[in-house]
């Protein structure tokens, strides 16, 4: 009997664990947990992921403990209770960053970034969606699942800070897909954002053409609330095509549809009501044992207080009258007030714009009309040095360039400036060599490093792929900048450019860029304004280092551009270090053929037949001269409609054409070449505007476009390449 007690005690002890472990484990709850949100039972779904977190807590299992706040931040998140779906979040991340990385992770940061598009704080959401996307393509074995809805975000975030065109490519990409089952309320979306694009630039037909594809696929699902917000964009987009009929039935599906969302939110939280209606039932119950009190005390004082309050009474209700009757003078006086102080605001917003308009034009039009003299100066310049002058006149001339390229500077400094300011500023992706980039600023600024003694170097990671896809002309804006600044204020001292390759995908890799120095360092009260326009150090900073103000208020605004943000850190007569961080794509089909060509022989030249269209007469000269120098042969035009002519009736190798010409102009000229001739390459040659860029004028036919005032070596290196480019 004794032995069969033991035996009974430790069987008990045993079936008590096991029926532990199989109610009480994070498993358990994740499953009860998701079975209450299937079935919109919501308070129970958060009540046993909470049972969840807090028994990975008590096992000290921090992987699951982030799962399950990441799940109760996603509850939070559906429930739209935003704030407490922020904080989950934030603190599943903050677990997640000291695990090993996982879809869970990524995906606690893309609910992240959904939250903050509710809030309409685009920038956060943005670096969070991004974050999301690069955590996912890094994992050992990538998972796609999310790529399209991360896709069809990041448009969103795009189309919402007013950058149309990048919102609708991302937008296209998610509509060229052939949809499954389960991502059709994505590619509906993608109809539907791209639609709301179009209905903002009034293009209502083609507006109307995206909503109906959008409400076409989301019929194939179940999403309601997406349902309704197509239906009331197609009212919209019906109305402004004065068809009130189909207008109105849109709008009353829009209608019904939200109400029947409205019954079913009030469905998932019906739990709360009635928590809430027993409270205000409870409540009840207590007032009306309070109003018996106060009725059988006030039965009791009655005949006492009955002359008092009705003296109360009247003295309130005399206060309340004169309270009232002061109360609407002052409003009435308050609410003239403003509406005279918004007139003012109106006017003075008026008067800015206008004198902001008035400034970008006037410094294009300066700037622009500069150009043209200016290359005559630099032109005739290079064309004097070139013919060996006499060593007294070597210092004269020397100093004309020197302050010729220094207005150059200026000059493109400010046209710069002007097109970031008024958002006509263009990003190419092109193919380059980041390291070949960087390779070439260095031996292009080498001599200012000897010049003032400086160890000149250059890291370069090497673990970054070899061709990336971005925009190499203001990449090397942004570094010639800080480089160039780096070495001027340096003196026997070091300046070094450092690469690192942060995050590498499949398809993307974002590298950080440092440019430190030793030199003379910036104040520390100067720090917040160095990145402003025409901000130095200091009046003798000016003096004996030269200089525009310009650069760094350009690097800023480029860096913003292409994506990434500068940072600055300085100390007085220790250094400077500037740093940001870029995300690039790679190109995995690069072609070295173009690279090469940037190093082209000017040999190419050497007997070439070279039509110059050019009106102004000094630059007709200076074009001709430096041509001839090269041994080509040159016809000189200065009007459109005789280079159309003379190009259908004679050979040439290629077309020197200045935009800006009398009668019809360069671009004109070009198409009407275009409608006979294909195949001969035309060179623009133009004092580009605040109005034109690269891409513009290559619409027109033109293979290249070589910027009044030019370089000579440049100039040579864009007519060498396009003569390759025809003959290969």
């Amino acid at each position: 009997m004794k032995y069969f007690l033991v035996f009974l005690l430790h069987f008990s002890v045993l079936l008590y664990s096991q029926k532990n472990a199989d109610v009480d484990s994070t498993s358990i709850y994740s499953k009860l947990a998701t079975k209450n949100t299937a079935e919109d039972n919501y308070k129970n779904a958060i009540y046993y992921t909470q049972k969840a977190i807090n028994y990975s807590e008590q096992n000290q299992d921090s992987y699951n403990k982030a799962c399950q706040t990441f799940v109760l931040g996603k509850l939070y998140f559906d429930l739209n209770k935003n704030e407490d779906a922020e904080n989950f979040l934030t603190e599943s991340i903050a677990i997640f960053k000291k695990q090993a990385a996982s879809v869970s992770y990524s995906d606690a940061y893309y609910y992240l970034g959904l939250a903050k598009i509710r809030k309409k704080d685009y920038s956060s959401a943005k670096r969070y969606i991004d974050k999301s996307l690069a955590i996912r393509r890094a994992l050992p074995i990538p998972n796609h699942d999310l790529d399209d809805a991360i896709t069809v975000q990041k448009g969103i975030i795009f189309r919402s800070v007013g950058k149309p065109k990048i919102a609708t490519n991302l937008f296209n990409s998610i509509i060229a897909t052939n949809p499954t089952a389960e991502n059709t309320t994505i590619k509906a979306e993608a109809y539907y954002q791209v639609g709301l694009i179009e209905l903002a630039n009034n293009r209502y037909n083609v507006a109307l053409n995206y909503f109906s594809k959008a409400f076409e696929e989301n019929s194939k699902s179940k999403n309601i609330d997406q349902k309704s917000e197509i239906a009331f964009a197609l009212s919209t987009v019906y109305e402004k095509l004065l068809e009130k009929n189909k207008a109105y039935s849109f709008l009353k599906l829009h209608l019904n549809l939200k109400e029947s969302l409205r019954i079913s939110n009030n469905q998932k939280l019906r739990i709360d009501d009635y928590d809430q209606f027993k409270e205000s039932q409870r409540l009840k119950s207590i007032e009306r044992a309070n109003k018996e009190l106060a009725d059988e005390e006030r039965n009791n004082k009655f005949s006492k207080l009955i002359n008092i309050l009705a003296i109360a009474l009247i003295s309130i209700l005399s206060l309340l009258s004169l309270s009232l009757y002061k109360n609407n003078v002052i409003r009435t006086k308050t609410n003239l007030l403003l509406k005279e102080k918004n007139k003012e605001l109106i006017l003075e917003k008026e008067k800015t714009e206008k004198a902001s308009r008035a400034r970008s034009e006037f410094l294009s039009t300066v700037s622009h009309e500069l150009r043209t003299p200016l290359n005559a100066i630099n032109g005739i310049t290079h064309l004097l040095l070139e013919e060996n002058p006499k060593k007294s006149q070597l210092h004269y001339l020397a100093s004309l360039k020197f302050s010729g390229n220094y207005l150059a500077t200026f000059i493109n400094e400010i046209l710069e400036i002007n097109k970031i300011e008024s958002n006509k500023i263009d990003v190419e992706n092109i193919p380059f060599d980041l390291k070949e980039l960087l390779t070439d600023i260095k031996s292009s600024l080498n001599g200012l490093a000897i010049t003032n003694n400086n160890y000149f170097n250059v890291l370069f990671d090497e673990k970054i792929p070899k061709t990336l896809l971005s925009d190499p002309t203001k990449l090397s804006q942004i570094f010639m900048n800080l480089i160039n600044n780096a070495l001027k204020f340096t003196q026997n001292g070091a300046v070094t450019i450092s690469t690192t390759a942060n995050l590498i995908s499949e398809n993307t890799v974002t590298v950080y860029f440092t440019i430190t120095d030793t030199g003379i360092g910036i104040a520390d009260d100067k720090l917040e304004t160095v990145f402003e326009s025409f901000s130095q150090g200091s009046v003798e900073i000016n003096r004996k280092y030269g200089g525009t103000g310009l650069g760094l208020t350009i690097v800023k605004k480029l860096v913003s551009v292409l994506g990434g943000e500068i940072e600055l850190k300085s100390k007085l007569g220790e250094g400077s270090a500037f740093s940001f961080e870029l995300e690039f794509n790679i190109d995995k089909n690069s072609d070295e053929m173009s690279a090469n060509l940037l190093n082209e022989d000017h040999s190419v030249l050497l007997n070439k037949n070279i039509l110059v269209v050019e009106d102004n007469k000094i630059n007709q000269m200076i074009t001709v001269k430096m041509l001839q120098n090269k041994g080509a042969n040159c016809t000189v035009i200065d009007n459109g409609e005789e280079a159309i002519t003379n190009l259908a009736n004679n050979h040439y190798d290629i077309v020197l054409m200045d935009v800006h010409l009398p009668g019809i102009n360069g671009t004109i000229a070009t198409q009407e070449i275009r409608k006979f001739n294909t195949s001969i390459p035309i060179i623009a040659i133009t004092a580009i505007s605040l109005d034109e860029n690269r891409e513009m004028l290559l619409s027109y036919g033109m293979n290249d476009v070589v910027t009044k005032p030019f370089s000579p070596e440049n100039f040579y290196n864009v007519i060498s390449k396009s003569l390759v480019l025809t003959s290969s």
